[in-house]
């Protein structure tokens, strides 16, 4: 049965931790090693900016460069330490939902969604760049 970008956005959301946008800062505050990834392509990012601090790096291209298993020159050193915590975002959610759920399917334990994504952060206050 075919899904919806919706409906796999749903089934990610039901199985990875999705925290606000309170928590994500707390997050980041109470450990810099917190990743942000935000998962839009940059063209997206140019026109709406992402939250300060957070990595761009497309959907398509976190497929391989969290892969520790091709080659090295294919990877993202950000991904060594896969028990880093990391968090995805992206302009409304459901984007960084699929990131999140694919990193949580490549083995990353500590992967968090930020419900509302980059929309929710702005509402909070919290900087962008």
């Amino acid at each position: 049965m075919a899904k919806t970008f919706n409906q796999m956005a749903e089934e990610a959301m039901a199985e990875v931790p999705v925290i606000n946008a309170e928590e994500a800062h707390q997050r980041i505050e109470e450990n810099p090693d917190t990743l942000v990834i935000d998962p839009r392509d940059a063209a997206d990012v140019a026109a709406t900016g992402m939250i300060s601090g957070a990595m761009n790096i497309s959907y398509g291209a976190l497929t391989y460069q969290a892969d520790n298993e091709l080659p090295e020159d294919w990877r993202n050193p950000v991904f060594e330490n896969r028990s880093r915590p990391i968090i995805t975002a992206c302009e409304m959610g459901p984007l960084g939902a699929l990131a999140g759920k694919l990193l949580k399917d490549m083995g990353f334990p500590n992967v968090s969604i930020l419900d509302g994504g980059l929309e929710a952060w702005k509402k909070a206050g919290y900087p962008t760049n």
